[in-house]
């Protein structure tokens, strides 16, 4: 079978709901030794067959089958021997996590990195108590993490947050290094900007929800998906590039910033998002919803990929 990158790295997955079997399917792929815990006896009994999916997109998207090993551990100690990289997705409850933490740190080896999947809470966080808070660093995945290559990553220790993007690198992510803790991360961030005024679009009448989404698919969200915001802009610009753009049509950008709405999420905004989102679905379940997107985003992956030459 062929080698990866990761073939002589053994990653803990710590929670094995559908953000950890995600990542557990994308380390086995890439090859890494993948130690996979939960507290419930259930969701490790179902593991496996919850992997199948991701592991199956994987194959799809590269070309060729998971090149790693899985154990499903039913103590946590068993899952922390030897793991050069520990990624956590307990509940977003700080104690919860807090006390997660203290026995990771307890049990782990010297050398194990400590990544929590956090996307409500920082850093700040989930360091206090901590021995060693400079052993961690939140690696905030976007869903589901198997196929979307981002990864979100802050931590205080340089030299810690370089292996740990040199794992994520192995495993074909992305990692983008935060300078600052902040809630929301990076994306996030500009997710619920961008919906902010989605949903004042609707609330004020201006187009429906369906309306809203087509023209975020078919305009700008098709250019950022290769481009990204600023680089969109610079590119607006022509010749002159973002020099240009902010000399010219910096005004006319603050004035369309100005007219942005602030909505509150009332009984009769919700009405409307749900009723418009029940239209757009079409009488599709979640599942069957998951399923284009999932195929939707191996497909965009292709075509990045083919484009790039890799």
């Amino acid at each position: 079978m062929h080698e990866t990158g990761l073939n002589k790295t053994t990653i803990a997955i710590l929670g094995a709901g559908l953000i950890g079997c995600s990542w557990a399917a994308l380390f086995m792929h890439h090859g890494a030794k993948v130690r996979l815990w939960d507290p419930d006896a259930e969701a490790r009994a179902t593991a496996r067959a919850r992997m199948n999916r991701p592991l199956q997109h994987l194959a799809d998207l590269n070309g060729q089958p998971a090149t790693g090993q899985l154990q499903i551990c039913s103590d946590l100690a068993q899952a922390l021997e030897a793991a050069d990289l520990v990624q956590e997705n307990a509940p977003e409850s700080v104690p919860v996590k807090h006390a997660l933490f203290a026995q990771i740190e307890a049990m782990a080896p010297a050398h194990s990195i400590f990544a929590s999947s956090s996307s409500a809470l920082t850093w700040s966080d989930l360091a206090p108590g901590m021995a060693q808070p400079h052993r961690l660093i939140t690696a905030h995945p976007y869903n589901p993490p198997h196929l979307v290559p981002l990864v979100e990553i802050y931590g205080p220790d340089a030299g810690l947050v370089a292996r740990a993007c040199a794992v994520y690198a192995q495993a074909g992510r992305v990692p983008v290094v935060m300078k600052k803790d902040a809630t929301g991360h990076i994306a996030n961030r500009l997710a619920a900007a961008l919906w902010r005024e989605a949903v004042h679009i609707v609330a004020e009448g201006i187009a429906d929800v369906g309306a809203v989404d087509e023209a975020l698919k078919h305009g700008p969200g098709l250019r950022w998906s290769v481009l990204g915001a600023h680089m969109a802009y610079h590119l607006g610009g022509g010749a002159g590039g973002m020099a240009g753009y902010l000399a010219h049509l910096g005004p006319s950008q603050e004035r369309r910033w100005a007219s942005l709405g602030t909505p509150s999420l009332t009984p009769e905004t919700q009405a409307a998002l749900i009723a418009g989102i029940e239209e757009a679905a079409a009488g599709r379940s979640i599942g069957e919803l998951e399923q284009a997107r999932d195929r939707a985003l191996i497909a965009a992956l292709k075509a990045r990929q083919s484009a790039s030459g890799s």
